[in-house]
């Protein structure tokens, strides 16, 4: 071998030679080696930034007490470390499924299922502290009618900041204690200024002159200052009395007693409750079980409402999807002909139901129904009760209803007849079907082919449809000797937005939360039903 033959560069090509049998030069790895580092500093700081937040989240749950955030917090930011550090084979796929499925737990599985927590306790007016803090509220709040016998010697002070305090003297103990007090409780006083026997100022509150207490006395003779034994009240200018505490709680037997008449209070169902049934407020969240549930069923005066708002319920979703889809295929098999001038034009103009906003439209309506001044009534001469009347009310609902939702079916339809080949329908002709005959045996069978999937996320939408009804008539008018807030056109989900907030009974969110549970279950059945059904039309 010659020195040439060994000199010779490995990469050089013989001009003659095939290129196939030409040895490749050796990838550039810089441009690799640096997208690389920027991929791992790109990950490096994302999942830096993921797990600052999740202990900054950590911080704020722990003290709070969300035991189940806590550990979903841990368990998701272990997962995505290790996962999205790992270099396994196995984890490729599972990059991509990690996040959907956290975003599923977080936003959906687990509002249903602390929405079915709320509905077995007594969350509402008067139930929503838990049982420390209900027993301090009712503790403080049951200040006794007659004055104890401590007293304090007092001065009226203020600070730079015009904060009222009383520097109060404790003749209690030997030598005598000097207090602050100001409406936040008291606290032993340092950096006393003497003036003879009096305190002049103490913690950067200055005692008043007569002349400045003048100006202020009606604020200090509201000045309550808490304390543990009960309030301190200003009686003159220089003596304060202690006000105890009507009830006090005996931890040993969980129980409160009212020291003036001797009454016991005991926990019973969330509330302190005296043998007679009085009870005290507020009272503290507590689980019920299955009652809010059995409430619905077992209670005549819930009942009879909720049977036939559930009725009306199933009337109205229903009634609004075969309405709004009857229209709007007619339309758009109306439209399809291929004679018709104009149809871009008609088209626009049929779906601006759709493209404004809702609430707004349906406000539009509401001024246009009105018995007295609506334009409605002013056309026809008439004076009909669009809005007032039970039956005329249900009608209307229905009518704006279909109205806000016939252009949404005109634009399916219009997509699916399109996708319907014309051979099937001349096929039909030829074979001696009228129009009529075609369109019920080979366009509409193809038609709800791609449409019946539609028509069951319709009727769920409508089935908790809360805008028309709130907005038209807020589901009025109120059906008659019902004893709870139930209207002639409410719907299950504004009846439990009336029980929730507007049962001028206080907020019964437990009970409007199984109410809720129940609008859950009752759609997700049906609809897993209709979907199992509308699978067979694919064999068409």
């Amino acid at each position: 071998m010659s020195q040439h033959d060994v000199d010779e560069p490995v990469d050089s090509v013989d001009p003659g030679s095939n290129s196939s049998d030409v040895p490749m030069r050796p990838a550039n790895r810089s441009g690799a080696l640096l997208g690389l580092s920027i991929g791992l500093i790109t990950k490096i700081v994302l999942l830096g930034t993921l797990n600052a937040t999740s202990i900054w989240a950590l911080g704020r749950l722990i003290p709070e007490g969300v035991w189940l955030g806590v550990v979903f917090v841990v368990v998701a930011t272990v997962a995505i470390d290790v996962i999205y550090l790992s270099r396994a084979r196995w984890s490729i796929a599972v990059k991509y499924l990690l996040p959907g499925t956290l975003l599923l737990l977080a936003f959906q599985l687990y509002p249903v299922m602390y929405t079915a927590y709320i509905s077995s306790t007594n969350l509402g007016t008067g139930n929503i502290l838990d049982k420390e803090a209900a027993t301090e509220q009712v503790i403080a709040t049951s200040i006794g009618s007659t004055e104890s016998d401590v007293s304090f010697t007092s001065r009226a002070a203020t600070n730079a900041d015009g904060t009222l305090g009383l520097i109060l003297t404790d003749d209690r103990t030997d030598p005598p204690t000097i207090l602050l007090g100001t409406e936040d409780g008291t606290v032993e006083a340092n950096d006393i200024v003497f003036d003879g026997d009096r305190v002049e100022s103490a913690d950067g509150f200055t005692a008043l002159t007569l002349g400045d207490l003048a100006d202020l006395e009606s604020d200090f003779a509201e000045l309550e200052v808490p304390t543990d034994e009960g309030i301190i009240r200003l009686a003159t200018l220089n003596r304060a009395n202690l006000v105890g505490y009507r009830l006090q709680f005996d931890p040993a037997v969980d129980a409160i007693t009212d020291v003036e008449t001797g009454v016991v209070y005991r926990p019973v169902d969330g509330f302190y409750q005296a043998d007679d049934g009085t009870r005290l407020n507020p009272g503290w969240e507590v689980s019920v079980g299955f009652e809010n549930y059995r409430r619905v069923f077992a209670s005549e005066a819930i009942r009879g409402p909720f049977l036939r708002v559930f009725v009306w319920n199933w009337v109205f979703a229903v009634g609004t999807v075969v309405f709004s889809f009857a229209v709007g295929m007619l339309l758009a098999i109306t439209l399809d002909h291929p004679d018709l001038r104009g149809k871009r034009i008609y088209r626009s103009l049929l779906i601006f139901p759709y493209a404004l906003p809702s609430f707004l439209t349906v406000l539009v309506w509401q001024g246009m129904m009105n018995r007295r001044f609506g334009i409605i009534n002013d056309l026809l001469g008439a004076d009909i009760p669009w809005l007032t009347d039970p039956w005329m009310a249900r009608a209307s609902v229905l009518l704006v209803s279909t109205w806000l939702s016939f252009p949404y079916f005109f634009l399916v339809c219009t997509g699916a007849l399109q996708s319907i080949p014309k051979e099937l329908t001349e096929a039909a002709n030829v074979d001696g079907a009228n129009g009529r005959q075609a369109f019920r045996a080979v366009t509409f069978p193809l038609l709800l082919v791609a449409v019946a999937p539609l028509l069951i996320s319709s009727f769920a939408f409508n089935f908790n449809n809360f805008n028309v009804i709130y907005f038209l008539n807020r589901g009025g008018p109120p059906i008659a000797g019902s004893q709870t807030p139930a209207g002639s056109t409410d719907i299950l989900v504004s009846y439990t937005f009336r029980l929730a907030f507007e049962s001028g009974r206080g907020q019964d969110l437990g009970f409007a939360t199984a109410i809720s549970i129940l609008i859950f279950v009752h759609v997700a059945l049906f609809s897993a039903w209709g979907f199992r059904k509308t699978a067979r039309l694919e064999e068409i």
